[in-house]
């Protein structure tokens, strides 16, 4: 693969009203690092930029130098695919615009926001779109795996509410996707990841929600995991679409509202929100604080921004990362089991493994409506492993494959591509489903060679 020298990096920068930074400079490792510690990938170049005209540069530039490609948005993707090493990082971070269109209840996003950004501008009126559940995750790494959270069950995953995207193709060409136009690429684009091309623009569609909600934590002692989990299940099964109740087990971590003798020491939480009137959530709730005797609770109505950024403080970058993933359609008596056996040995105090619940609207769509097929997934169970030093590795990411592989017979078909950790590749057409062959089909259609490659890849043979 040739490498672009010095020289030609500067006629890209003079191509690009971004910036072009390069090894040595004094911003590049700032600029390479990502959210997940145990990627540390050097590039050639990092291409920054500041419009959809920067990334046709980009793009071109790459193709005249035959360079490795990787897309940045937020950096979060736990299998590092933001960047590469000696090819070029089409770095879209700074592209952070939010319009809101309140009348027309639609959003503009750029694909450097965060959830945090489009958060902050759809509240504004009142308004929210399915995102996910940390405020530092990207837009657009969220949006083109699928994405879900707190919204979902009531309004479906993030990409039910995309209604158009501009993108650059692999031929560095600008096009507009949408039911009516180019109807195949956006298809593709709503969960088939960064396969296609790089979406510059999205729009959503945009929701009344809050902008207060009733929301909070009930936390458990570890003991009585049996009991919540199987009433958990239960409960779930039963509630309606405007209530999500997620579960994770993992060590406390120093909440004000515990005991300080509890932190530190296993527990099962229930986190809830409710998007309705907080009268009527705090009546369907209360059967949840019978799961169990709590350590205590942090239950009550706040702003729907404050509850997207919850569990930031347990997600900060800089640790060490590994996920393992399984959606279910119920969770059952083998898998419960399984969840305790683990969850009693956490190899780190910030390992934990979580339940996150959907179904409700996200299973009323067809499965071949669009790229994300996994519509009978009611839950998405993640096995976090996160620790600090390096000599950890293999006891936290051998735990988490343990548990995998003992969840898995209980499982549904079908997995969370954004959950996909970089040795996953063999699961990719299986996570895909029956929408994998049309993806196969589409990517010879608009990117043949392969050109983008850094992701979940879909190689067009």
């Amino acid at each position: 693969m040739a490498q672009a020298q010095g020289g030609e990096a500067g006629a890209l920068a003079q191509r690009m009203q971004g910036t072009v930074v390069l090894p040595g400079d004094d911003t590049y490792d700032e600029a390479r690092r990502i959210w997940n510690a145990t990627i540390d990938r050097k590039p050639a170049i990092i291409a920054r930029c500041a419009s959809a005209v920067d990334v046709v540069e980009a793009v071109k530039f790459a193709r005249e130098h035959e360079m490795l490609v990787s897309v940045r948005g937020g950096g979060h993707n736990i299998a590092g695919n933001a960047v590469c090493d000696d090819g070029l990082v089409i770095d879209l971070s700074a592209m952070k615009s939010v319009q809101v269109d309140p009348d027309a209840r639609r959003a503009s996003v750029e694909p450097g926001c965060t959830l945090a950004d489009v958060d902050a501008a759809t509240q504004a009126h009142g308004l929210a779109t399915p995102l996910g559940i940390n405020s530092t995750t990207g837009v657009a790494g969220l949006t083109l795996g699928g994405g879900f959270g707190w919204l979902s069950r009531k309004y479906g995953m993030t990409v039910d509410n995309l209604i158009a995207a501009d993108v650059v193709t692999a031929d560095g060409k600008q096009v507009h996707a949408s039911e009516a136009e180019n109807p195949d690429l956006f298809w593709g684009l709503r969960g088939g990841g960064g396969n296609f091309g790089v979406v510059t623009r999205f729009e959503f569609q945009l929701h009344a929600v809050g902008p207060e909600v009733l929301s909070g934590l009930i936390v458990f002692p570890f003991e009585q995991a049996r009991s919540v989990l199987t009433e958990f299940a239960r409960f779930t099964e039963q509630m309606p679409d405007e209530l999500n109740v997620w579960l994770v087990t993992r060590k406390a971590p120093p909440l004000p509202f515990l005991p300080g003798e509890v932190h530190g020491r296993e527990i099962v939480a229930l986190a809830l929100c409710y998007a309705g009137d907080p009268a009527d959530g705090e009546r369907l709730i209360e059967p949840l604080r019978g799961f169990g005797t709590a350590y205590g609770e942090h239950v009550g109505v706040q702003p729907y921004t404050a509850w997207q950024q919850a569990f930031d403080p347990l997600l900060t970058p800089g640790a060490r990362n590994y996920w393992k993933s399984h959606n279910f359609t119920q969770i059952g008596e083998g898998v419960t089991e399984a969840i305790i056996e683990y969850a009693a040995r956490l190899p780190s105090a910030q390992c934990e493994i979580f339940i996150g619940t959907i179904g409700g609207q996200t299973g009323r769509v067809a499965p071949e409506a669009m790229a994300y097929s996994s519509r009978d997934a009611n839950y998405v169970m993640n096995v976090h492993a996160r620790w600090d030093s390096a000599s950890e590795d293999a006891h936290c990411i051998g735990w988490a494959r343990e548990f995998f592989a003992k969840s898995q017979p209980f499982a549904s078909g079908g997995a969370y591509i954004n959950f996909l950790t970089q040795d996953e590749a063999d699961r990719i057409g299986a996570a895909y489903g029956p929408s994998y062959g049309r993806l196969v089909e589409l990517k010879k259609q608009y990117d043949a060679t392969n050109f983008f490659r850094m992701n979940q890849n879909i190689k067009p043979a």
